[in-house]
């Protein structure tokens, strides 16, 4: 058996353990693999950098588990702006999975930097009725949320003393895994002229482009990709860019394989037609 023919018939197990491989250690040894910012990216964050110190901004984490691993990352990179530039951030929920994920994430980032809970940000959490609740905040935030995810009455947290409505708020960013964020666009943007900004997963990204396109959405922050870019704007490398690390190396080895295969897989036609005609 030739080497051709030794490729062609590998044990898979050993590409499973080449992939994992590719997979882990670049997440554990991150390679600092270059990443381009693009237009909608640099958008939310310049859109961010335009506001000035104490204007509210409303970070409503829609999405689930199963998104996670997508859009934890770049929520986390927004708070993490949002927090140095001095911007009160707002959390709001509007998906039944999300409340945990709220706590963890805002838990975690105000702890690494020392951002104090309802002074800094506050998590007012989930409230069901995605359109009825996005339509509320354009009166009173107290409509849809009396008291916060703690049980504190809004009147008694320091951060939303000021705050009554969208006129009070400088940005929304809706980060979510369904078509979420074309609610507060029609219920948010086109009834109360607030400005929108939306992160979403590397599959959904492509149907927001034409909001982009209308002005309806100021910045789009998509997949993985988009959080690393924004984790490069604010130069704070975190699971972004050690997860595009990770993503480029098993793409450039997929390619590899794909290549070998059907390299192995024209030498070995190659043999068997001039064996065949050996034969004759």
């Amino acid at each position: 058996m030739n080497i051709f023919e030794k490729f062609l018939y590998i044990d898979r197990r050993w590409i499973f353990i080449l992939v994992a491989l590719a997979v882990a250690v670049p997440l554990v040894f991150p390679l600092g693999l270059a990443v381009t910012t693009s237009p909608p990216v640099e958008n939310v964050y310049n859109e961010i950098e335009s506001l000035k110190p104490g204007t509210p901004v409303l970070i409503s984490v829609d999405y689930d588990p199963a998104t996670q691993p997508e859009l934890g990352p770049m929520t986390i990179a927004l708070l993490r702006h949002c927090i140095a530039r001095k911007l009160p951030v707002i959390v709001t929920v509007l998906v039944p999975g999300g409340p945990g994920l709220a706590v963890d994430i805002t838990s975690k980032v105000a702890e690494e930097m020392g951002a104090q809970r309802d002074v800094d940000y506050t998590l007012l959490g989930y409230k069901v009725g995605v359109s009825a609740v996005i339509l509320s905040l354009g009166q009173d935030f107290r409509i849809s949320y009396p008291r916060d995810y703690y049980n504190t009455p809004l009147d008694e947290i320091p951060l939303m003393k000021n705050v009554k409505n969208y006129n009070d708020v400088g940005l929304v960013v809706s980060i979510s895994g369904t078509v979420i964020p074309e609610y507060w666009v029609a219920y948010a943007h086109e009834r109360y002229g607030q400005k929108v900004a939306a992160g979403v997963t590397a599959v959904m990204a492509a149907d927001f482009y034409p909001y982009l396109q209308t002005g309806q959405l100021v910045g789009l922050v998509g997949g993985l990709k988009g959080a690393a870019e924004y984790e490069k704007l604010i130069d704070r490398p975190a699971d972004g860019l050690k997860g595009m690390d990770a993503q480029t190396i098993v793409h450039l080895l997929i390619v590899v394989f794909i290549i070998l295969g059907n390299v192995a897989y024209i030498f070995m036609r190659r043999a068997k037609k001039r064996s065949e005609a050996s034969a004759r």
